[in-house]
């Protein structure tokens, strides 16, 4: 009988140890509901960078100005309908636009551009009104999430949350401790890690997300158990033990 329990109690152990307890809950430590209220930050307004793509529209009180500034379409979708074509910044922050010529908007927000577009077409045209906004705002998340894509953001203005929400939300095997963010700076990549866990990412610099920024959500290492090899053999080994069982139990019993 005692050797039954034993065995009993090693199967337990054989078994519980396959998985652990992991914490699921996002800012798990959050107690209030206003307690970081002041501490949260606003989105900071998106920069143009090199190799942006921008949709520049003008209007102004002159028909024929309004047809010379009309955007030129781009190729066909597979709809049919003509997809517009954009203003590409180049290695040097330029762009090169009709009337003005090349204008640099490199490292301008988008409502510095637009008064500096206007001033330059004031020149020549009366009362323009220039729109510019994004036409390349994109995302990527990747890894143990529901639904890995790149995501274009029309808004100009997504925080994390929002982007895994895009994505479906992350498996029960994504590490919410350890997400990582890849951002390019200045021609280089940099990797920050955060922690969905805690309510110190509300705060984080790195919570509202800039242009063609990647998230990889690392899976934890019982996903890497679960798919090695080795695993397979784990209902082997459970039956295995309990063969052993039955026969020592048996024996024991004569």
């Amino acid at each position: 009988m005692n050797l039954r329990c034993l065995l009993c109690y090693l199967m337990l152990i054989i078994l519980s140890s396959c998985s652990r307890q992991r914490n699921l809950v996002y800012f798990s430590d959050l107690k209030g509901t206003n307690e970081i209220s002041s501490q949260v930050l606003e989105a900071g307004e998106p920069t143009i960078l090199e190799n942006d793509v921008l949709g520049i529209t003008v209007n102004s009180t002159s028909p024929e100005s309004n047809i010379l500034f009309a955007p030129v379409p781009g190729s066909p979708t597979m709809g049919g309908m003509y997809e517009r074509e954009g203003y590409r910044v180049n290695k040097q922050g330029y762009v090169k636009f009709p009337v003005i010529g090349q204008i640099k908007l490199q490292g301008l927000t988008v409502g510095q551009a637009q008064a500096l577009m206007e001033s330059e077409l004031n020149k020549y045209v009366k009362n323009a009104i220039v729109n510019i906004k994004f036409m390349n705002f994109k995302v990527t998340v990747i890894g143990e999430v529901n639904h890995p894509s790149t995501f274009t953001v029309t808004s100009e203005k997504i925080n994390l949350l929002e982007a895994l929400g895009l994505a479906g939300d992350m498996t029960p095997y994504g590490k919410r401790e350890n997400v990582l963010l890849i951002r390019e700076v200045d021609g280089q990549r940099r990797m920050e890690r955060v922690n969905l866990n805690s309510k110190d990412v509300l705060s984080s610099p790195y919570f509202y997300l800039k242009q063609n920024d990647v998230i990889y959500v690392e899976p934890d290492k019982a996903k890497s158990v679960e798919v090695s090899n080795n695993n397979r053999l784990m209902p082997l080994i459970v039956a295995a033990i309990s063969a052993v069982a039955v026969l020592a139990t048996t024996f024991l019993n004569k």
